[in-house]
């Protein structure tokens, strides 16, 4: 039995939901897959939208019984071409599990959104399980250092002006870092950014800072640029380097007990939801 869950902000555009609602039948009618878990993902689940934020929605489907007993697999991956405002894509519930195993922070982040357009609580329930005792830590880790050292380099300059809304793409990588090194036992960091900068305990000067770049980009779709705030720049410098002491540099291969409770989960959720014509 299906526990289906919707969560949508007030705030969000109905026209819009509902142009994302037609677009997820749409893919459910023509390509023959069910979606078990579609939510928003980007700038406006992480918490510090701007009033021109796309929607990014993100989904988990299963195909058909027989289309996972063919020799020849089907594509993992289901891509509509961008419209508008509207990014709209997924991955097999296949490719998902796996990655999930070996510690992809996105197909985590998609089981955290706190925006929800349609799913079963019992999916998004089991995925987290088996994140939460299995995924490689390390490797969770890993993304977030990677990709804030890369929005670092990219975007940030202790000499020039910088646009202040990319900050957001380094400070979120490394609050992550810092919220997992002071919970050592955990594999999954909050995707929701106040409630990361709240959980992480930065400086009362960085959170501030934040605070008011929330803000600011939450009013305005041209935040500006200015120079990187030192507390900022000291922030993120320290978790990355942190990070790179604390973290293992390679992957974990999944263990045997792992690959049984994720091929468990696959078959359980392949007789839940698969079509069978």
């Amino acid at each position: 039995m299906l526990a289906p869950l919707r969560s949508i902000p007030e705030i969000f555009d109905p026209v819009t939901v509902a142009q994302i609602d037609a677009r997820l039948d749409e893919i459910e009618a023509s390509d023959h897959v069910v979606i078990g878990w579609a939510i928003e993902s980007g700038s406006r689940a992480w918490g510090f939208p701007s009033p021109d934020s796309d929607y990014d929605c993100r989904f988990i489907y299963v195909r058909r019984q027989d289309d996972y007993l063919s020799p020849w697999m089907r594509r993992d991956v289901i891509e509509t071409p961008l419209d508008g405002v509207l990014d709209v894509n997924g991955w097999d519930l296949g490719k998902a599990v796996k990655l999930l195993l070996k510690g992809n922070a996105v197909v985590i982040e998609w089981l955290t959104s706190p925006i929800a357009y349609r799913g079963d609580i019992w999916l998004r329930d089991a995925l987290l399980d088996l994140a939460r005792r299995y995924t490689d830590r390390d490797a969770v880790a890993r993304h977030y250092l990677h990709l804030g050292e890369a929005q670092r380099r990219k975007y940030f300059s202790d000499e020039k002006d910088v646009a202040l809304k990319k900050l957001f793409y380094a400070l979120r990588p490394a609050a992550s870092l810092r919220w997992m090194r002071h919970h050592p036992g955990e594999r999954i960091a909050p995707m929701h950014f106040p409630t990361l900068m709240e959980q992480c305990e930065p400086s009362a000067e960085v959170r501030s800072i934040v605070a008011e770049l929330i803000a600011r980009k939450a009013a305005s779709k041209e935040m500006g640029s200015a120079p990187l705030p030192q507390p900022i720049r000291a922030f993120v410098d320290d978790e990355f380097k942190a990070a790179r002491a604390c973290f293992a540099s390679t992957s974990q291969v999944a263990s045997a007990e792992a690959r049984t409770a994720a091929e468990r989960l696959f078959r359980a959720a392949i007789r839940r939801y698969a079509l069978t014509s």
